[in-house]
C-alpha cells in the first residue's frame, strides 16, 4: 500500500518545525505545519526533542534533506533552538513577516493558508 500516510511515515522531503507557542501566531505556525504534513508536503517534527537534545531526534534532524523553521514572531525560538544543537542550514519563515499581527491573527483558514503558502514556496522552492 502506498498512500499519503505511508509516504509521510517513510520519510518526507522536509522536516517542519513550527513555533507552537502560546500566541495566535504560534497557533498558526502549528496548524500550518500539521496541514502541510497531512498533505504530504513535509513532516512536522519534534522541536521539544531538539531542545531537549534527544539523540535520535537531533540525529534525524541533522540528516534531513531540508529543514523548515516556522517561527510565530521575531523572537525566533524555533530557529534558535535548532541552531543551539548545530543545525544551521535552515529555511525560515516568521509568521509576523507575512503581514499577520501577534495578538490580532486568529487561527482562521485564511490565516493558516497564508502561512502554508509561504511554507510551500520554501519547501518546493
Amino acid at each position: 500500500m502506498n498512500d499519503k500516510n505511508d509516504q509521510i511515515c517513510a520519510g518526507a522531503p522536509a522536516l517542519i518545525f513550527p513555533c507552537s507557542g502560546a500566541a495566535d501566531v504560534g497557533e498558526l505556525s502549528d496548524l500550518a505545519a500539521r496541514r502541510l504534513t497531512s498533505e504530504g508536503t513535509g513532516k512536522m517534527f519534534c522541536l521539544a526533542g531538539v531542545g531537549g537534545e534527544v539523540p535520535g531526534i537531533v540525529k534525524t534532524t541533522k540528516e534531513a534533506s531540508q529543514i523548515l523553521a516556522i517561527d510565530g514572531c521575531p523572537l525566533n525560538c524555533v530557529k534558535l533552538t535548532l541552531e543551539k544543537v548545530g543545525i544551521n542550514d535552515i529555511d525560515h519563515i516568521v509568521v509576523t513577516d507575512l503581514g499577520l499581527v501577534k495578538g490580532q491573527s486568529p487561527a482562521t483558514d485564511e490565516n493558516i493558508s497564508i502561512v502554508m503558502k509561504s511554507a510551500e514556496e520554501k519547501l518546493t522552492g
